[in-house]
């Protein structure tokens, strides 16, 4: 079930949010962590009703290693407790080198973001950056919690545990989720779909077919849609958390604005980045113990990094395409760019993203060479032709769109028309909620091309 569905508009949404705002808030909110939790299950069985047992087995695990941590802890018992840990991670690994990597079995939907959301949690109690939590439903919840199950943002226990027993969803925490989730749809259905079906179009030309232009083009379509795609999963997911009275952190902040690499993974998919750093970069030393060691942790969490997002080649070179520039800033680029025009420096980082994406967008890598060969001239279909440029004019609104779409111009727009409280502010919302809730649904009705890219992960 995908949230860009009329399945989940029209049927489970409602279905979920009306139980939940029926059962009581008492018992620190257990039957609504409990609701939460059963419509989670039942969420993420729809589509994969086997796999169903794998979360349970993953929560069961990590709840009891996390209860027995906690406990040696609590005693000073840290050899004790670090055991749990280590049985924690391994487990955890096991699961996803079974799952992911192996090839033996399909793909769970999300196990890459629940596994290390799970993982989190014991190391966390063990740090004593959270206690452990002692109720099995509110542990249930945080974990299969569906707004961000499948694609995030990773929630660390520590950023959400007093949140499990205290939250409280008022008004204006409602109103917020529901602006925020509408806003994610429109960024997924009206923008990232439209510039999927532009990618899917020009990858389906054959070698005779593929101008230089529309394989230039297709890149940027695609840099375009994995953009509005997953922040605007991110945006429903907090939309959807902050209905049901959670406040979890951002995962996107306008990336294609940075003017460095380093930049831009401050900015892109910002609780992976944090999960490898807490969680890996400094346990390694991070950049205390010279620059000689700085520099393999950051190969090493890059390399990671790139093989997070499958068992392919192609996202071990992206990966490691990427820990080339960090480090190339890290020694000396960085200060290079801060000396130089703000716009080349925006320039040198959207050209560094944008054959980033390129390696990221298949993993057949013999596809990436015939790709890169048209893109350098040497299609036989030309540089340009008639299906070329008609491609392109007619997206050429949409192109606009998300050019503007991607950048914080529109929230600054936002900001300056509502920044008053009043019936006018009320009005403009709902009428920005109806209008992009009917177009996304009317999209939906008649679209076909609707596949959220990272599910796969």
């Amino acid at each position: 079930m995908e949230f860009s569905s009329l399945l989940f508009l029209v049927r489970f949404l409602p279905c979920v949010l009306l139980v939940y705002f029926l059962v009581p808030g008492c018992m620190k909110n257990t039957w609504k962590n409990l609701v939460l939790f059963l419509f989670s299950l039942l969420f993420y069985a729809w589509g994969e009703p086997v796999y169903i047992w794998l979360m349970l087995f993953s929560t069961a695990v990590d709840y009891i290693n996390g209860g027995l941590t906690g406990y040696f802890v609590a005693r000073d018992k840290r050899g004790a407790a670090k055991v749990f840990v280590v049985l924690s991670v391994a487990i955890n690994l096991s699961l996803l080198a079974v799952f992911k990597y192996a090839g033996k079995y399909a793909l769970p939907v999300g196990i890459s973001f629940y596994t290390f959301q799970s993982m989190s949690y014991t190391i966390d109690v063990y740090r004593g950056k959270a206690k452990a939590e002692k109720n099995p439903l509110n542990f249930g919840a945080y974990i299969a919690a569906f707004p961000q199950l499948i694609a995030g943002p990773i929630v660390r226990f520590s950023d959400i545990a007093v949140q499990l027993r205290e939250r409280k969803s008022d008004i204006d925490k409602i109103r917020y989720g529901v602006i925020r989730f509408t806003c994610g749809l429109g960024k997924k259905v009206l923008l990232a779909n439209q510039a999927g079906e532009i990618f899917h179009t020009v990858t389906g030309y054959n070698a005779g077919q593929m101008t230089t232009l529309a394989a230039w083009f297709g890149i940027l379509a695609f840099m375009f849609q994995i953009y509005f795609d997953f922040s605007g999963y991110s945006d429903m997911a907090i939309g959807l958390m902050s209905i049901f009275g959670f406040s979890i952190p951002e995962n996107f902040r306008y990336p294609y604005e940075s003017k460095s690499i380093t930049e831009f993974w401050r900015r892109w998919h910002i609780s992976l980045g944090t999960w490898f750093k807490e969680y890996l970069y400094i346990p390694l030393g991070g950049s205390r113990s010279g620059m000689a060691r700085t520099l393999l942790n950051l190969f090493i969490v890059w390399f990671l990094t790139g093989l997070w997002h499958g068992a392919s080649v192609n996202f071990v070179l992206w990966g490691l395409y990427f820990c080339f520039f960090l480090i190339m800033e890290k020694t000396w680029l960085l200060k290079l760019l801060e000396r130089l025009p703000n716009w080349v420096s925006h320039v040198y980082a959207l050209v560094v993203i944008y054959f980033g994406w390129l390696l990221f967008a298949w993993e057949d890598i013999p596809w990436h060479r015939l790709y890169l060969k048209a893109m350098a001239g040497g299609s036989a279909a030309g540089f340009v032709s008639r299906e070329t440029l008609y491609l392109i004019v007619s997206n050429a609104a949409l192109l606009i769109i998300v050019i503007i779409g991607c950048t914080s111009y529109p929230k600054r727009i936002a900001k300056t028309l509502t920044k008053r409280d009043g019936i006018g502010t009320a009005l403009l919302q709902t009428v920005y909620v109806a209008v992009v809730m009917a177009g996304s649904i009317a999209y939906l009705v008649n679209g076909t091309y609707n596949p959220f890219l990272y599910f796969r992960f």
